[in-house]
């Protein structure tokens, strides 16, 4: 029966619905959209493509694994957990015989992928480019369509699709940079691919040149395994899987190639499951948020309705009942029609990403049925939910009472409200407390983006209370803007439950928005600050392609000169992950000082290492400590420390001497050189001249391209927080319609006192700007607050940077929304005649 009154009461009064059906839309198509990205994650197709003609691949382990026993009450527990390395590991090449003599093996392709970049003025566009051994082409396949194979170590076979796009044919030149100084090759073939091949560019070395770029003697990047006629290929990867039994190497078919050729792809789904499950999880509650706040504006509006019905005998059960009945009704098609609208914005954001560089094209986006039916059973969920919180008043009070409270917003606060809302405060005060202990941005991130929510549940909570302090400090200047600050001050007295409404999605777009944007510029302008201040060579050289090759740093050095070659990765310590670096330990104080606080960088050799002090807290290092852990393609290394510094976070944790990185890294070629030199820019430049793409910098130039790089990291950031933030704006405008809608009787009553159309709209202007200054106040205060402990905990300095434009575009449009909000449904509803609307029925 109550479904059948619910159905019935939505019907008749679909405006009063309107606000709660477009928040639980918006939540809905939002939780549907970082659903799918964390489907893609979980779920996403990495189709192969060098590898579509060989069924079964063998690979290097991709993984750094750690294995612990714990015995409780007489009982053994065995966990295993693996974390993926930041570069490829390598096979051994002598695996293959063992494979040429496994039943079911026709043919062993041995595989060598390696850097190579073709120095064209038409680039790639946007292709990865790799190199690889001739011999290996069999293994897409690809086939000469124009030359011969490439038999001297000058000789080059190209894609078409290079071809093509550079306009090259047999017997021109192309100058290739791979792992060594750049080198002029004749292209004495063009190959096509059988299959496609959309998302790299191959270029094709002699069998020697091929091994002499990817320099790994004695090993190979992978085996396709080709199978002998009829042979099933599930049974040619068993076979090979147990005659590999005892060793680390990898069997894949199938679609697991994919993961094997595409290793950016397979780190991706690592990246994409966390960035699509902290997206969704702080959606989930700001939607929460947004959406009781929505119903308990809605319950409000409907107080006298719901009086009347207790006033007739209805009971506080049916009561919630038939509240909770209307807010699945309304859930049921905003849920469905939010989830529908959710899978193309998942589309669209997953194509941002990529166009971004934060996940690779290769990683193809998945859609199936999971997300929407979570966003809808979430949607169905959340908004029972709230309607039961809001309906928790008028359900208990008497029916007398309900009638009295129908006329007038009961002054007083209910004591559950009021203590919730104090709980949720010092839970807040608690996360930004731990949020300045905490020293990594994967724990500190999560943290910093709950506390504000926590801390704007609190607002809401004790929204009331807040409104009435702030009506109170007001009053003075209101009262000299005339009769509408009066008229003003009365309300937000009066209607103090009403106006929390308004507050709070308002302090949660400040707040979140201020924290996004400036929890990212907090963190670059520190890293920028220490490596700024640690760089004291008088000249950078950086690369416009992969890298500085080491023949041009050898070049550099003179008896009086010192150059240091920085090589980027990252190594893992156990299974924690630390930014590293390799540099050239000599002459290493003239270019560089990472703030030393113990030891010395002097000792820095192939088999020592130097650490930041925050890897020296967690591991408990100072200088003679050994310290076990695994380089970037997965070697394990064992190095004592010989200093601690301070400049972590502008340099890394953990600094190698530059000839170990490099030969535990994909890109062996430096990201910069530093040099300390009496010579000027321009000799430096002529000793350079044959290099192409590279360029001298000052360290103040240098530092602006490092900006300028962090900025674009920092886009996918905002991006990531984008859609949670529009969800937030458009919650803003719908709570303000809301409120002002139901008030058309207020006005009319207004005019007929005597109030012209214009002071009743300079009420309401009064009224939003007063709730605005009470919301960038309470939003600005929980972002600094949550700011400041975030610095202190990553930077050790309790000044975040807020940047003073940014900030005033937040709250130049906040504003803009409250206002545009409030007089668009003021102006509708004063073009009633005051007469008729006083005279209608409720």
């Amino acid at each position: 029966m109550m479904l059948r009154y619910a159905l019935k009461t939505v019907r008749a009064r679909k405006a009063g619905f309107l606000g709660a059906f477009l928040a639980l839309m918006c939540a809905a198509a939002l939780i549907t959209a970082c659903g799918t990205l964390l489907d893609t994650g979980l779920r996403g197709t990495i189709r192969t493509e060098r590898y579509a003609a060989a069924p079964v691949v063998v690979s290097a382990d991709q993984n750094v694994h750690q294995t612990t026993v714990k015995h409780k009450k007489g009982k053994t527990k065995v966990k295993h957990k693996a974390k993926p390395i930041a570069e490829r590991a390598w096979l051994p090449a002598r695996l293959r015989n063992t494979l040429a003599h496994t039943p079911g093996v026709a043919r062993v392709i041995p595989e060598l992928t390696f850097l190579a970049e073709p120095l064209t003025p038409a680039g790639t566009g946007g292709h990865t480019a790799y190199g690889h051994a001739w011999e290996s082409a069999a293994l897409t396949p690809y086939r000469l369509t124009a030359g011969t194979a490439p038999k001297a170590a000058t000789d080059l076979v190209i894609d078409r699709y290079l071809a093509a796009r550079a306009h090259l044919q047999p017997g021109d030149h192309l100058t290739v940079q791979s792992t060594r100084s750049p080198r002029s090759y004749r292209i004495s073939g063009i190959a096509a691919p059988a299959t496609d091949v959309r998302h790299q560019t191959s270029l094709f070395f002699s069998a020697s040149e091929a091994r002499r770029l990817a320099a790994h003697p004695g090993q190979v990047t992978a085996y396709g395994v080709l199978p002998a006629k009829g042979t099933d290929p599930d049974r040619l990867r068993q076979a090979v899987a147990r005659a590999l039994r005892g060793t680390t190497a990898q069997v894949s078919s199938g679609d697991a190639r994919g993961p094997v050729e595409f290793l950016d792809a397979a780190a991706a789904r690592t990246r994409l499951v966390s960035m699509g499950g902290a997206m969704g999880g702080t959606s989930l509650l700001v939607a929460v948020l947004v959406v009781v706040g929505t119903f308990t504006l809605s319950v409000q509006q409907r107080h006298r309705e719901l009086a009347l019905l207790r006033a007739i005998a209805a009971t506080s059960g049916q009561i919630r009942k038939l509240l909770g009945r209307e807010a699945l009704v309304v859930g049921a098609a905003a849920g469905t029609v939010g989830a529908l609208l959710g899978l193309p914005l998942g589309g669209w954001l997953h194509s941002r990403f990529v166009a971004l560089g934060a996940v690779p094209a290769t990683l193809q986006h998945s859609v199936s049925v999971f997300p929407p039916l979570a966003a809808v059973a979430a949607t169905l969920f959340g908004a029972w939910a709230a309607a039961r919180v809001a309906s928790r008043r008028v359900a208990r009070i008497r029916p007398a009472e309900a009638l009295a409270e129908a006329r007038a917003e009961c002054a007083r606060i209910a004591w559950g409200r009021l203590a919730a809302g104090l709980l949720l405060l010092a839970g807040g005060v608690v996360l930004v407390v731990v949020l300045t202990s905490l020293r990594t941005e994967p724990a500190s991130t999560p943290v910093t983006f709950l506390a504000v929510v926590v801390l704007s549940s609190s607002v809401a909570l004790l929204g009331p209370l807040l409104i009435k302090a702030a009506a109170l400090l007001l009053a003075g200047p209101l009262r000299l803007i005339g009769h509408g600050g009066r008229l003003a001050t009365a309300n937000l007295r009066g209607n103090a439950a009403r106006m929390a409404s308004v507050v709070t999605p308002l302090t949660l777009l400040i707040g979140m928005t201020c924290t996004v944007l400036f929890v990212q510029s907090t963190l670059g302008d520190a890293a920028r600050t220490q490596a700024r201040e640690g760089v004291t060579a008088d000249w950078v050289v950086a690369a416009q392609g992969p890298g500085v090759p080491a023949e041009a740093a050898r070049q550099l050095r003179t008896h009086h000169d010192a150059v240091t070659e920085v090589v980027r990765t990252t190594v893992r310590v156990g299974l924690d992950k630390y930014a590293a670096q390799g540099v050239t330990p000599a002459g290493l104080t003239r270019t560089w000082d990472p703030k030393v606080t113990a030891g010395s960088l002097d000792r820095l050799t192939e088999s020592t290492i130097a650490v930041s002090e925050l890897a020296a807290d967690q591991h408990h290092l100072k200088p003679g400590n050994t310290l076990k852990l695994t380089l970037g393609d997965g070697t394990p290394a064992t190095l004592t420390v010989a200093a601690v510094y301070a400049r972590g976070l502008g340099f890394g944790d953990i600094t190698f001497a530059h000839d170990l990185v490099a030969h535990h890294v994909d890109n062996p070629l430096a990201s910069s050189v530093l040099v300390s030199t009496t010579r000027t820019q321009t000799q430096l430049s002529t000793t350079l001249r044959e290099f192409p793409g590279l360029r001298i910098l000052s360290p103040a130039a240098a530092d602006s391209l490092q900006a300028d790089r962090q900025q674009a990291n920092a886009e996918v950031n905002y991006l990531a927080m984008g859609l949670v933030l529009a969800f937030t704006a458009i919650a803003v405008v719908n709570t303000l319609a809301m409120s002002v809608a139901e008030r058309v009787r207020e006005f009319a009553l207004l005019r007929l006192a005597g109030a012209t159309r214009r002071q009743v709209l300079r009420m309401l202007r009064t009224e939003a700007l007063s709730v605005l200054l009470l919301a960038t106040a309470l939003g600005s205060g929980i972002a600094l607050a949550v700011l400041t402990a975030f610095g202190v905990g990553m930077t050790g300095r309790a000044a975040p940077t807020v940047t003073p434009l940014p900030y005033v575009t937040v709250v130049g449009v906040a504003a803009l929304l409250a206002l545009v909000a409030t007089a668009l449904p003021g102006r509708a509803a004063l073009r009633v005649r005051a007469v008729t609307v006083a005279t209608a029925k409720d």
